[in-house]
């Protein structure tokens, strides 16, 4: 098996499946990369808030896959003020990680003081330290003000998208910023029956493949990068195997009816949410 690329804004070719460690305890997770790139991924996603950078890096390091043929993001999150902070934080990850430069580095939150960050972030960028930079959790009102406000377009925006919350208006913001979107959550974790809807399954009849390799299919084939989790080797292959088949307009559109045009999970814009996580920053 074999992944697709998409092209960032700068050149930089990232593939469009990667595997996500959100919610993977540190423990597990050395065994679920090292397992993730033997089944073929060559795109890893991790983050300071996720507590397992160092897990990642060793199974990176100890991979028969060359370190340039891995694509690698982790994520800044809501530090203090200023360019240092924000400095310091890439570092504690680099070594974390024990690599000298990620593919990818984001911003893991609209919060704080994000405009001091991303001048920070393009330091690096221009350091070569991150071959590529970007933002996460952006609606398009943040991400058109950072984007017309400062020297490097974001990259990439990572955003929850999944059928009951499409994003259909925030990716065509992203298009015309040459932003290339990035979908979190893609399973909304199982929210609403996914699993088990039934539009969804009948699709995956027709082609004989799962809910989960429908969704997956769905994302890529709106050029939306995906990120899918799993702690069991059977199901990372089957996540990745979706390269085979392709979803025809009708099953697009039946899947476009189950938008519910709301978050599963956070709405980023709300007071509650930013108190939430301004209260958790890293010094």
């Amino acid at each position: 098996m074999s992944t697709l690329y998409v092209t960032l804004n700068n050149g930089v070719q990232m593939p469009i499946i990667g595997f996500g460690v959100y919610q993977i305890p540190p423990a597990d997770t050395e065994r679920a990369v090292s397992e993730a790139l033997e089944v073929g991924y060559r795109h890893i996603d991790t983050a300071a808030a996720y507590q397992n950078e160092e897990a990642v890096g060793r199974a990176i390091t100890d991979s028969a896959v060359p370190r340039e043929d891995v694509f690698l993001t982790t994520k800044l999150w809501i530090q203090s003020p200023g360019e240092q902070n924000a400095r310091d934080a890439f570092g504690r990850s680099l070594d974390r990680l024990g690599v000298d430069y990620v593919d990818l580095y984001l911003i893991h939150q609209p919060f704080s003081d994000v405009y001091s960050f991303w001048r920070a972030m393009e330091t690096i960028y221009e350091e070569g330290r991150a071959r590529a930079i970007g933002v996460s959790n952006f609606y398009p009102d943040r991400l058109v003000d950072l984007a017309v406000n400062n020297q490097v377009t974001p990259a990439v925006n990572q955003i929850e998208t999944h059928p009951f919350f499409q994003r259909w208006h925030d990716t065509e913001v992203m298009d015309g910023l040459g932003v290339q979107a990035e979908s979190w959550g893609p399973f909304a974790e199982g929210r609403n029956n996914l699993f088990t809807n039934p539009d969804l399954a009948a699709i995956g009849a027709e082609h004989g493949k799962s809910v989960a390799q429908v969704v997956l299919r769905w994302l890529v084939q709106r050029n939306i990068v995906v990120i899918p989790k799993s702690v069991r080797k059977e199901r990372m292959a089957e996540n990745f195997d979706i390269f085979d088949f392709a979803l025809t307009e009708d099953d697009m559109a039946k899947i476009a009816t189950l938008d519910q045009g709301e978050t599963a999970f956070m709405d980023h814009r709300t007071a509650d949410v930013a108190e939430r996580f301004n209260t958790t920053k890293e010094s």
